[in-house]
């Protein structure tokens, strides 16, 4: 019995942490690091913010290196790579390191699941706000964002990101009917992580509505 129990212990000692690590569920990797990604969103605090970024971000890695092919295992660590950029600011771009490993991320989601709505999602999210140096496109953004409200209509950050661009353009009725849209989807569906934003994006535009009429 005491042979038995110090070859056990031999063994937990000299596991390596690949071995460990293959114990795993990349499901449950995964599934933790989008709830990180979504509690980081709610809270307020910036520590507490920073906190689950970044936990979020250490769980989806180490669901990549369980499958590397997993395209939810890729958006999963892009969610909070890119939630970790926008700490101090909308798309702060702090690190060329950290916002191409963000973008590496979301493209490789797509290249594994082309039809991955919520990264096609993010997808035009990035490009109707980013310069044209930094790979953005507007009207490409806004078709692709379009797109994903065919097939998915009730997607709020597809609804959320068409408005602001909208906004952008001038056309300020068709984006107040898009973020009110929005707003009422994110709390018919309870998505608290998605219902701030909304509120603040739909006041906003009612303001600018108002100055431009």
């Amino acid at each position: 019995m005491k042979n038995t129990f110090l070859v056990l212990l031999a063994c937990l000692i000299w596991a390596t942490p690949n071995t460990l690590l293959a114990q795993q569920s990349p499901q449950l990797l995964i599934d933790g690091a989008m709830k990180e990604c979504r509690t980081g969103r709610v809270v307020q605090d910036k520590m507490s913010r920073v906190a689950h970024f970044e936990s979020g971000r250490a769980l989806g890695e180490q669901a990549v290196a369980l499958d590397d092919r997993s395209a939810e295992a890729h958006f999963a660590l892009f969610c909070n790579l890119g939630e970790l950029m926008r700490i101090d600011g909308e798309l702060s771009i702090t690190s060329v390191m950290g916002f191409r490993r963000m973008t590496k991320e979301l493209d490789r989601t797509l290249e594994l699941a082309p039809d991955h709505l919520d990264a096609m999602s993010a997808k035009g999210t990035f490009l109707v706000r980013l310069p044209s140096m930094l790979g953005g496109d507007r009207e490409k953004g806004e078709k692709l964002l379009r797109y994903v409200l065919q097939k998915e209509p009730q997607s709020v950050n597809a609804r959320l990101s068409l408005a602001k661009s909208y906004c952008a353009n001038g056309h300020h009725s068709e984006a107040l009917s898009l973020a009110s849209e929005a707003l009422d989807l994110a709390q018919a569906q309870r998505q608290d992580d998605f219902v701030p934003e909304a509120a603040k994006v739909v006041a906003q535009l009612r303001t600018n509505a108002a100055k431009a009429n």
